[in-house]
């Protein structure tokens, strides 16, 4: 049951994170990914076999406290940017906001629901339902924005450090890019203690959010 509740959730968060960069690629100048059919909700363009089902569903039955997934990155040509610099920077940052975001709603959907149960509210199945779709949107969510913050190429919080780099270095730098996947699954499948310790901010915000829901307890 869970599993069926996961999936969706997690669909639904990397969807929103792909286009809120070609949201925010469009409003710098680039129409790339809108006119590619990137700028839509609708999972079935973003979907990647990967990053979507089978690393997601692998991580889900391993007995790690982490899950995260991808989905097909949006085509971007930064040369459209009216800034390049700073466009490049707010598009890549785009979809660790909407992550964010997303975590944030879920946090008051859960005090939501926390007072809806306590005033006799939906019956226990659904809200159950509800509830465990929230945290995971809370979990998922925290893990997607601060996951894509690790400064490795190709994650989002590499664009970042890039354009703070000499030219030189920033070019080797995101030359590394076309091994990062293979780097991210080395840690993941062989040393998730790194990861662990990698998304510690992610414990961090977690604790922040049940103290914040206790307070609607």
């Amino acid at each position: 049951m869970e599993l069926l509740i996961f999936l969706p959730v997690l669909l639904f968060s990397v969807v929103v994170h792909e286009v809120a960069h070609a949201l925010v690629a469009k409003w710098e100048g680039d129409p790339t990914a809108e006119r590619l059919g990137r700028l839509t909700l609708n999972p079935i363009p973003h979907l990647d076999l990967m990053g979507s089902f089978i690393v997601p569903l692998v991580l889900f039955f391993m007995p790690v406290n982490f899950i995260f997934g991808w989905a097909k990155p949006v085509p971007v040509n930064p040369n459209n940017f009216r800034d390049y610099r700073g466009g490049d920077i707010r598009v890549s940052l785009a979809g660790i906001t909407a992550n964010l975001g997303l975590a944030f709603l879920c946090t008051l959907f859960l005090g939501v629901l926390l007072k809806l149960g306590g005033a006799g509210g939906p019956p226990g199945p659904v809200l159950g339902v509800l509830v465990t779709a929230a945290h995971f949107g809370l979990f998922i969510n925290l893990i997607l924005a601060v996951f894509n913050l690790i400064p490795l190429p190709p994650l989002d919080g590499s664009h970042v450090v890039y354009h703070l780099l000499p030219p030189a270095l920033a070019v080797r730098y995101r030359a590394a890019g076309r091994y990062g996947i293979l780097i991210l699954m080395g840690l993941v499948f062989f040393f998730p203690g790194a990861i662990r310790l990698l998304l510690w901010p992610v414990e961090f915000l977690m604790a922040l959010a049940e103290s914040f829901l206790r307070m609607w307890v």
